[in-house]
């Protein structure tokens, strides 16, 4: 039986695998050495997209927050135009109503003057002015104010010595107004100064300044004293 030589060691067997996984191993650090740069680069492509998209998003924003304002201004606008046409028709329909009721409130104008406004018609009468009152309606129209032909409406027509302008006289129809909007003129006599009496008036002063002057010529003599 022959033995084996001593000296020599036999060198443990090594796995294929092991040895295999070393440059497996060195090739996955080189790949990621070379993705890192081309992973920086795309990540600064994608955020150069999300600036572009975000400005996209800023100026869509101001564009549809210009539309809301516009189309409020429209709106507040239609809402005031609404309001003003509402207001309108309220006192178009009021004014036709109370100019309806006016000879009412001549008849019971007159009758109050004869002394025939008593009993029940007396109450029904103040109740309906109280209304028309309500409602906005005002009188105006009096004896003794200056003619205007805005709101005046001569009848009658006459001079006299007692009036340095076209005076009304007479009320013979009251006038109605409902706010700035007249319903009727007062109906009106009026009277005008007397034609001439300003002059009379002149002349009266001048024969008054001549008078004045007569006694300084009989003081001095005249020519033929001396």
């Amino acid at each position: 039986m022959t033995e084996e030589p001593k000296g020599f060691e036999s060198e443990p067997d090594v796995p294929s695998e092991a040895s295999d996984e070393q440059p497996d191993a060195a090739k996955d650090a080189g790949a990621a050495e070379e993705a890192v740069p081309g992973a920086g680069g795309g990540d600064a492509k994608e955020l150069t997209a999300l600036r572009a998209q975000l400005d996209q998003v800023r100026t869509a924003l101001t564009e549809r927050t210009a539309d809301l304002q516009r189309l409020q201004a429209e709106y507040q606008n239609y809402r005031r135009r609404v309001e003003r046409d509402r207001i309108a028709v309220k006192e178009i329909a009021v004014a036709n109503l109370l100019t309806e009721l006016l000879p009412v409130l001549d008849d019971i104008g007159r009758a109050r003057e004869h002394g025939e406004l008593v009993g029940g018609f007396k109450s029904v009468a103040e109740s309906l002015e109280t209304v028309a009152a309500k409602l906005g309606l005002q009188q105006f129209g009096k004896e003794g104010e200056a003619f205007d032909p805005l709101v005046h409406e001569a009848l009658m027509h006459s001079y006299s010595p007692d009036v340095t302008q076209t005076t009304c006289v007479q009320i013979l129809q009251p006038g109605y107004r409902l706010g700035e909007r007249n319903l009727r003129p007062a109906r009106v006599a009026v009277a005008e100064p007397q034609p001439g009496a300003g002059k009379g008036d002149d002349d009266a002063a001048e024969d008054s300044d001549v008078a004045v002057d007569a006694p300084d010529d009989e003081e001095t003599g005249g020519p033929d004293q001396g």
